[in-house]
């Protein structure tokens, strides 16, 4: 196989974990509860453990896997490594097209809170420009871009919180609530299906493994503290939002972060709230074009994706075409889809990607081991569930495009010399 050049490994602990937390403490945030609390109303406390839950799982099968192998590529390297090509095509694969999704999703949440009416789809994809030549720049400067966007949210999330907590009137009973949802279970699980979509931004870590200095202990390090670090906020956001709101409250605004502080005298903290959020979004997607650029460049080292995207910047080391093309197709899709569409067909890919994850995590032997074998099945289980509380047309958009992406490759198989 032809030998290209390597990414320089210059991420500490810190940096990979605020990488994470770029990633999950994004527009998540900001929006989530309101589809989990029409879902789950007051239960979307336990919808949250739920998907903390099958996050934490999923966390510690890439944790364990990426100990094993510290390249970049993340599930996609793991499942062709442990399970045989297929399945790491389909975890890339997977991982790619939700990604990329999540990114459009990423740049409209930041127009929506930062762009003048009319003018949001231009502004989303101002952003993706800009937030891609950083990336196309440096990783080290990735970073530090992402630690102070993450100082900002947690600035703005915190005055969301005392203004709830200090002056909004919180009411316990609201949080403690008993009434079972109209959805029932499922209607739990489809809160927790659509909360774990603010979790999944631990696997930027290990897709950055080629890059974190000694990998076998940073990055499960990494990984564990970023996820536990964002359930704390997660879980402080969603009893604040409860006991000012109330579950109606809450599935009643697209911005219950904003509504928290309107209830109050605090009104003039509302811009604060609206910056924090649109900086959420820039984190996220930030972080997001560094993670889906380098599973990129493992598809196309092994052939997966065209070898042209596999180019690594002589002066910077950053895949450097894979980056490009990935900002020409989020732009597209910021052009061409909305909000929601990009959210439901983000987490289909996001799922399966996991899914492989945990499998090819079961196979470790014990000398790789960090963790239970019951963990991993416990995240394989969770992933189906979840897959299954998606919208059918999300569901049914993600098997098209899957099957695209399978058509492509056994089609590079056939007219690939033998």
């Amino acid at each position: 196989m032809t030998q290209h050049p390597a990414l320089e490994r210059r991420l500490g602990t810190t940096d990979a974990v605020v990488i994470g937390l770029g990633s999950m403490i994004g527009a998540g945030v900001f929006a989530a509860f309101t589809p989990a609390a029409e879902a789950a109303g007051t239960w979307l406390l336990l919808g949250l453990a739920v998907a903390a839950v099958v996050a934490y799982c999923n966390a510690t099968a890439t944790a364990q896997l990426a100990a094993q192998y510290p390249s970049s590529g993340g599930t996609y390297l793991y499942g062709r490594e442990r399970l045989g090509d297929w399945w790491g095509f389909l975890a890339g694969w997977g991982f790619v097209i939700g990604k990329t999704a999540s990114c459009a999703a990423m740049a409209l949440t930041f127009a929506a809170y930062a762009a003048p009416s009319g003018w949001e789809r231009p502004v989303a994809v101002a952003a993706v420009v800009a937030l891609a030549a950083v990336n196309y720049r440096g990783i080290t400067r990735t970073a530090r871009l992402t630690r102070v966007i993450v100082a900002v949210v947690l600035v703005a999330l915190g005055v969301a919180v005392a203004a709830g907590l200090l002056v909004g009137d919180p009411d316990l009973d609201r949080v403690l609530s008993a009434a079972a949802p109209d959805g029932g279970w499922y209607g739990v699980l489809q809160s927790a299906g659509l909360l774990f979509f603010a979790f999944a931004g631990y696997a930027r870590i290990a897709t950055l493994g080629e890059e974190v200095r000694d990998p076998a202990r940073t990055i499960p390090r990494a990984v564990q503290v970023a996820l536990l670090l964002a359930l704390l906020v997660y879980a402080v956001v969603a009893v604040t939002v409860l006991g000012v709101l109330g579950a109606d409250g809450v599935a009643g605004t697209p911005t219950p972060l904003a509504a928290v502080v309107d209830a109050g005298p605090w009104e003039a903290a509302a811009p604060v709230v609206r910056i924090g959020a649109a900086a959420a979004a820039l984190g996220a997607l930030l972080a997001l074009i560094a993670g889906i650029g380098r599973t990129t460049l493992a598809m196309a080292r092994h052939d997966d994706l065209p070898a042209w995207l596999a180019a690594v910047h002589p002066r910077h080391r950053v895949p450097h075409h894979a980056e490009v093309a990935l900002a020409v197709a989020v732009c597209l899709l910021v052009l061409t889809v909305d909000l929601r569409g990009a959210i439901g067909f983000s987490s289909f890919g996001v799922l399966l990607y996991y899914l492989v994850a945990n499998v090819a995590a079961s196979t470790q032997d014990a000398d790789h081991r960090r963790f239970p074998r019951a963990l991993q099945g416990l995240g394989a289980v969770g992933c189906a569930v979840l897959v299954a509380t998606l919208p059918l047309g999300s569901v049914l958009a993600g098997v098209a495009v899957l099957a695209a992406g399978v058509a492509y490759r056994l089609l590079r198989l056939r007219r690939r010399p033998s």
